[in-house]
């Protein structure tokens, strides 16, 4: 009998024994990646879809030369040129696609019909879209917490995560060539505001002896707000190059979400 209760207890203690092992592995949370372990996975994926060639180490060490051991709120835009260098941008021709408060509408038609390329979609915008990253003085790694806000920064200047996209998007402006296009809200009463990206990166940074035309796509709701007569789209056309062709088409949101889901409707139909 005593032997039989011995027995009941090892079995007993046991299965505590695994059930707490067993819990104790499942409610163990993996690994988290470290921010250069992202970015080198993400590369290689670019690598893999369309990139072939570049080399991830070397614009990973590139890239963290820009702002690794320096103050995080004095990194210029021009810290990142030899990133560019190493990772130039390039566009096919009249693929280039811009946008302004548009990006959910960019985004989702491009990621299905895969039309145009946005800066999101260069080698170095898709390993570093939605990350921030920053370095500090007297350290050789690279931090994600604690780094200066988007808008903290005297001037919006030396952010470092600002200061890459500021030069990403000029650099994917220069690369632009034959006919751009540029989708710009219509629900707003201002579709092209001097204060955005494109604006100040983009706009000026187009150059007329590869850019033929501009096209802006004014994205509009039910019941639009702006036309292409809008006042803000005359600014635009000031600050184009003169020599770049302006046209303006106001297409409705119902229309770019049925072409993208349409394989029926080629790039070049859908406005």
């Amino acid at each position: 009998m005593k032997r039989g209760v011995c027995i009941a207890a090892v079995v007993l203690l046991l299965v505590l024994v695994v059930e707490n092992t067993l819990g104790a592995t499942l409610s163990r949370k993996p690994p988290q990646q470290t921010f250069k372990e992202t970015f080198i996975a993400r590369c290689h994926l670019a690598i893999k879809d369309q990139y072939k060639g570049s080399d991830c180490e070397t614009i990973w060490s590139t890239f963290e030369q820009a702002y690794v051991g320096r103050d995080p709120r004095k990194i210029p835009k021009d810290a990142y040129n030899p990133l560019f260098q190493v990772a130039p941008i390039t566009t096919p021709r009249d693929k280039t696609m811009f946008w302004s408060k548009t990006e959910r509408v960019v985004h989702a038609y491009n990621d299905k019909t895969k039309c145009f390329v946005t800066m999101e979609d260069t080698l170095l915008g898709s390993v570093l879209n939605n990350l921030s990253w920053c370095g500090k003085e007297g350290s050789s790694e690279t931090f994600t917490s604690g780094c200066p806000d988007w808008n903290a920064c005297k001037d919006n200047k030396y952010n470092p995560v600002r200061s890459f996209w500021t030069q990403g998007s000029a650099k994917f402006a220069e690369a632009a060539c034959g006919d751009a296009t540029v989708m710009l809200d219509g629900s707003i009463a201002t579709p092209f505001n001097t204060s955005s990206f494109f604006a100040m990166y983009e706009v000026p940074n187009l150059n007329s002896a590869k850019v033929r035309k501009l096209t802006v796509v004014l994205v509009t709701a039910t019941t639009p707000v702006s036309e292409c007569a809008n006042e803000s789209l005359d600014e635009l056309r000031r600050k184009l190059d003169s020599n770049i062709i302006y046209e303006c088409k106001e297409v409705s949101e119902t229309r770019i979400n049925e072409c993208a889901s349409n394989n029926n409707i080629s790039c070049t139909d859908c406005w």
